[in-house]
């Protein structure tokens, strides 16, 4: 047994020593943890009396905000707050923070900016700078839709970068096979249905339905891109191809709670409609989210969508695992990028980016 420990001219001290370096040699090659917490869940770092005042107030009401295109109120996030004297390492591994930063000896006007990893992997923290609490809530009300955006598609950055490892194959084999587009949907959609330039793929779930369809159709211009003949062509795709039980029935589109806007993906040109479906004589619906892009190479529109049939269930992760999915879609030659990288991004829309302008009738232009 004696043979067996080591032999130190200096006793206690050599294994202080030895312990000591253990230490620093550990901590080199730390690593910090893994971000905690669901998608779509934010910490305010604010102190409490802040949190109840107006400021706190004026952040509360934009991240309580609903999603647009649910059936039913389902809010954005889901918020918590706590005090900078509680916020430790327990605490401030947490995937989307929020803090709260408000000095009039420091800063002149209020301003927003964010780091990735802070404190975790996979993690993002937001940063708010205001001089006081007044131009804090006043930037909250002018700004509350590019916080909600920033964090949104934060998060759908993370879905795609897990839809590269885990994905439908059979989803990705119809889209090359058929559109010879690279295209990964959450792996739990397996089910499908092929048609003339279309294809539905679904989970099949006891409880909730999650879909995918694509289609495609000819591209006739700048007209091709407004929400009356995007939506005609969407029912009569659906009419053909997603009919119900009886002759009479068939899927088909709510278009008054349906809304269209200009987006980028892969900075080109994109439209998003967002809104309901229903089958016709029949009591189904739901929601649903689709992108039309150009594919200049062949003078075709191909659109890609997810919509949702779950009743009684809340369908906001349902829905949101799949607009982030629709991003992954890469046309001929594309490759998938993040939706934003920077701050700046959040704020510019579709329309003012030039990248993004509408397509010509022109194609190749």
């Amino acid at each position: 047994m004696r043979q067996l420990l080591p032999s130190f001219t200096g006793g206690i001290w050599g294994w202080v020593f030895i312990f000591t370096f253990f230490l620093s040699s550990c901590k080199k090659e730390m690593v910090i943890p893994r971000a905690s917490g669901r998608p779509y869940e934010v910490m305010v770092v604010m102190s409490d009396k802040a949190w109840e005042a107006k400021e706190g107030r004026a952040l509360f009401t934009v991240l309580d905000t609903d999603i647009p295109g649910l059936p039913q109120p389902e809010r954005s996030f889901h918020i918590s707050q706590v005090d900078p004297k509680r916020f430790d390492q327990i605490l401030n591994i947490f995937r989307n923070i929020i803090i709260v930063d408000i000095n009039k000896q420091i800063y002149t006007k209020t301003s927003m900016k964010f780091t990735r990893d802070k404190y975790a992997m996979e993690q993002i923290v937001l940063t708010i700078q205001s001089p006081s609490a007044d131009d804090f809530a006043d930037f909250c009300f002018d700004h509350g839709q590019d916080i909600i955006d920033f964090l949104t598609k934060m998060e759908m950055n993370r879905l795609i970068k897990e839809l590269k490892d885990k994905y439908s194959k059979t989803t990705a084999q119809l889209a090359k096979e058929i559109f010879d587009c690279e295209f990964h949907a959450p792996e739990e959609i397996k089910s499908y249905k092929k048609g003339e330039n279309f294809f539905w793929t679904s989970s099949n779930g006891a409880s909730a339905l999650v879909n995918i369809c694509m289609y495609s159709y000819p591209y006739e211009g700048p007209e091709t891109f407004n929400k009356q003949y995007v939506l005609a062509k969407r029912d009569s795709v659906m009419a053909v191809n997603i009919p119900g039980t009886l002759p009479s029935m068939h899927m088909a589109t709510d278009t008054l709670c349906t809304f269209v806007k200009p987006i980028v993906v892969h900075n080109q040109y994109a439209l998003e409609a967002r809104g309901l479906w229903y089958m016709e004589n029949d009591g189904m619906g739901g929601p649903f989210v689709s992108h039309s892009r150009v594919d200049t190479t062949r003078n075709l529109v191909i659109v890609v969508e997810g919509f949702v049939f779950a009743p009684e269930k809340m369908k906001r992760g349902l829905m949101r695992r799949l607009e982030g999915s629709l991003y992954t879609l890469n046309l001929p030659d594309e490759q998938t990028s993040p939706i934003v990288t920077t701050m700046e991004e959040v704020a510019v829309t579709a329309e003012d980016r030039r990248k993004a302008r509408r397509p010509s009738s022109d194609p190749s232009r």
